[in-house]
């Protein structure tokens, strides 16, 4: 579900006040704050916690001065007016200490997104984050699509666009280019989709 605001009608700040006071009552809701809207990040399955848990060992496992953050909240698009909660974000280590509940992506190598079952998967995670993330300088965009049964990399960020995608089946090794520049083993993920 998302929920249409006109930007006039809520800014960021609001945003934000909106977002602490559904999570602190623990309504169970995560709310993202992008293109001037407001939309629902629905509640990961089983099998969506567990695709996070295959990319936090194996970035542990390859690089060990980083760290995998899951629903970091991150301050993207265009000019830091919008709001995100990557499934994940791999960043060198300690890179939040002492930052608020929003973050700077400026040392963010990598967001990674699972997607959902929800009518908004689509427009969310294929296209509107893709966005943003590009817009806010992040190298790599980890999709791993379970409709699709595919991992697409996008990266080389410019202007507003990752220049560079690839796409590859479950099973096949995941290339990710600098600044990680080490492959992961996607056939785990065959079995996390449904």
């Amino acid at each position: 579900m998302t929920i249409m605001v006109d930007q006039q009608q809520l800014n960021v700040e609001e945003f934000e006040k909106l977002a602490m006071s559904l999570e602190r009552d623990e309504m169970g809701v995560r709310l993202e704050y992008i293109d001037g809207r407001v939309g629902v990040k629905p509640m990961p399955d089983g099998d969506h916690d567990e695709i996070v848990q295959w990319l936090l060992k194996r970035v542990l496992t390859y690089r060990r001065d980083l760290s995998v953050y899951p629903e970091l909240g991150l301050k993207i698009g265009a000019y830091r007016k919008g709001r995100a909660r990557p499934d994940a974000v791999v960043a060198p280590d300690r890179s939040f200490a002492g930052h608020g509940e929003w973050k700077d992506p400026a040392s963010v190598l990598m967001v990674f997104e699972v997607t959902s079952s929800d009518s908004d998967t689509d427009r969310r995670d294929r296209k509107e984050k893709r966005t943003a993330y590009a817009e806010a300088g992040i190298p790599i965009y980890l999709l791993v699509d379970r409709d699709a049964c595919e991992c697409v990399v996008y990266s080389s960020p410019v202007g507003g666009t990752y220049l560079s995608s690839v796409c590859v089946e479950f099973g096949v090794p995941v290339e990710l280019p600098a600044p990680l520049e080490f492959t992961l083993d996607s056939e785990p993920l065959k079995d996390l989709t449904r």
